[in-house]
This record gives C-alpha cells, sequence and structure tokens, in this order.
C-alpha cells in the first residue's frame, strides 16, 4: 500500500496515539463491569469430536450442556440475575453447542443446523464485544443466516476467543487475533476433517475478519469473506496466503469505512490494521453489503444477508465496486 503524506501520516498518528491513552484510561475504569468479571467454573474435559453422526453430535451437545448450567448456578450464587437467566437459556434442550467455557466474558461454539447433514458450513466469526452477555445478537445473526442458506446447510458461530473492547485500542492491533488464530485454525481443520466432501466458507465481521487474517495461511475453505472489516493485518488478499477465494463488503451506513487504513509503529505498540478490504488495491472479490450499518449484514431481508448466503452457497453475489 501506498505510503499516505507526511502530513497525513502525522495526524493519523496523533489520532491514534489519541485512542491508544484513551484505551488505556477507559479499559481499567471499565474493567469491573466486563462480562469476565462474573465467575464461572472451569468446563469438564471432553474427547475430540470423532464423528458428526447425530449420535456423537447429541453426546457432545448434552455433555456442554452440563457445562452451561454448572455456570448458570455459579453465576446465581453470585447474585447475577442477567447472566444466569442468559445461561438458562442457552442451556435449553434446543441449543446445540460444540463447546463452552464460561470464564472470562466467555467462549461458545453453537450450531444451527443439521451439522450431520450439512453439505455447506459457514463458520461466523464475530468482533468486538461479543461474549456472553452480548451474544443473543450473534445468535440472531447466525439464525437468519441458516434460514436463508436453506436445508443442508449448518451455521456454526464460533467464539472462541475473548474478544476486544470496542471502546479500546486493541481492536487498533492484531494482538487479540494472534492469540485467537491458533484456536481458529485448529477448530476449522477438525470441522474439514469430519466433513471432508462439505463446502466449508469463513465469514469475518468487523475484528473477527482481523482473526480469520491471521488464520487464513493453508486452511482448506472454499471462501473466506471480510465484512465490516477496518483491516485484516495485511496489505493484500494473496498476503492472507490462501488458496480460498478472498471476498469482501461494506456497507454504506458503517462507521467503520472512517477508520484510517494504516499501520504505525510505535515505541509501545503497533497501531493501525492496513489496507482497506474493499480497496481495489487489496484484491478481494468485493461483494454489495447494502446500506445498513456496521451490525445490519445479518439483518433480515437485506441485500447483505443474502449476498452471505450465495456466496456460502457457492453462488456468484452481486459484485459492485469500492465501498458499497
Amino acid at each position: 500500500m501506498a505510503s499516505p503524506p507526511r502530513g497525513m501520516r502525522l495526524r493519523l498518528r496523533r489520532a491514534l496515539l489519541a485512542a491508544f491513552v484513551a484505551g488505556s484510561v477507559a479499559v481499567p475504569v471499565s474493567g469491573a463491569a466486563r462480562p469476565g468479571a462474573v465467575p464461572a467454573p472451569a468446563p469438564a474435559a471432553l474427547p475430540p469430536l470423532r464423528a458428526v453422526t447425530p449420535a456423537a453430535l447429541a453426546q457432545r451437545y448434552a455433555a456442554t450442556r452440563e457445562d452451561i448450567r454448572a455456570a448458570e448456578r455459579t453465576a446465581a450464587g453470585h447474585g447475577d440475575v442477567r447472566r444466569a437467566g442468559r445461561l438458562r437459556e442457552m442451556g435449553g434442550p434446543d441449543r446445540s453447542f460444540l463447546s463452552f467455557d464460561g470464564r472470562d466474558g466467555g467462549r461458545t461454539v453453537e450450531v444451527f443446523g443439521d451439522l450431520s447433514r450439512a453439505d455447506r458450513i459457514a463458520v461466523l466469526v464475530p468482533g468486538s464485544d461479543t461474549n456472553l452477555d452480548m451474544y443473543d445478537r450473534l445468535r440472531a445473526g447466525a439464525t437468519r443466516l441458516r434460514e436463508a442458506l436453506g436445508e443442508g446447510a449448518a451455521v456454526v458461530a464460533w467464539v472462541g476467543y475473548r474478544t476486544p473492547s470496542t471502546v479500546s485500542t486493541e481492536v487498533l492491533t492484531t494482538g487479540r487475533a494472534d492469540e485467537a488464530a491458533p484456536a481458529l485454525r485448529a477448530f476449522v481443520r477438525t470441522l474439514r476433517a469430519l466433513e471432508p466432501h462439505a463446502r466449508i466458507s469463513l465469514l469475518c465481521h468487523s475484528y473477527g475478519s482481523v482473526v480469520c487474517g491471521r488464520a487464513a495461511p493453508g486452511l482448506e475453505v472454499a471462501g473466506i469473506v471480510l465484512y465490516a472489516s477496518a483491516g485484516v493485518g495485511v496489505d493484500t488478499a494473496a498476503g492472507l496466503r490462501t488458496r480460498a477465494t478472498v471476498w469482501a463488503g461494506r456497507a454504506t451506513g458503517d462507521w467503520v469505512a472512517a477508520i484510517p487504513n494504516v499501520r504505525i509503529r510505535l515505541p509501545f505498540a503497533t497501531l493501525g490494521l492496513g489496507a482497506d478490504p474493499v480497496g481495489p488495491g487489496f484484491g478481494a472479490r468485493v461483494f454489495a453489503a447494502g446500506d445498513g450499518g456496521h451490525s445490519d449484514y445479518l439483518k433480515a431481508g437485506s441485500l447483505s444477508l443474502a449476498n452471505l448466503a450465495a456466496i456460502v452457497s457457492g453462488r456468484p453475489p452481486a459484485l459492485t465496486g469500492r465501498g458499497t
């Protein structure tokens, strides 16, 4: 990516430095209210999933349900009625979790649809502030995507990492993504081994696109879809070192377009996520994402939802130029 003019670099440096200072102040002040403040027991040690037959999946879902109920009891004992109620819903017989860990804000992997019969699988990788207290918005989007895909498809909502806060400097660095990438890579490789004939796609929202970017090299997936992304830590799609088709989309009402697409090395951190994934120099295939906002990509009836479903299904979406 071409270097911006010196005056612009100085302005961006000051802006990002201000964000770093603000985040350094805001995070400790708000830390006590973060979801990770609610205690939870360690989950039971589960054997590796070696098949995706109905029986094997039912056994895994039952085991994780016990982990969720144990976390619910702990939250209730701690006096957190809201968290306990949310966990009670998650532990219902109609929910299907491959894994669950209620500690430190929560790690969950939930399946929507019948994984044992799926020939198309979308793995949703969410961005900042996705945790047990905010999980319902991801669940709603996953449900709508599953409905848009129709029979023979499954959606996996993968919250396998400690997501950063939107109001922090961590969203301007690859640090959390570097920590998360090995777990995402391992999950996708296991899924590929268990479902060798399924078409698997990574759908990566906002900071989740940074996680996907770090996990991408060598993954056997059909597509990597970067949407609502401010950058992935590399300057071109080729830098992801993947044979998958790389897609990118951004809605016209998404505030993330205002984030500077630079990387600035400071003594204490490298701030910024690099090139714009929907920019012509990045090299992704750009699809139309409509006129919604940052959290509207999986909204019912939206153009972005229809196009994401098309990509997962191997059909051509509506293509567009930069920034639409």
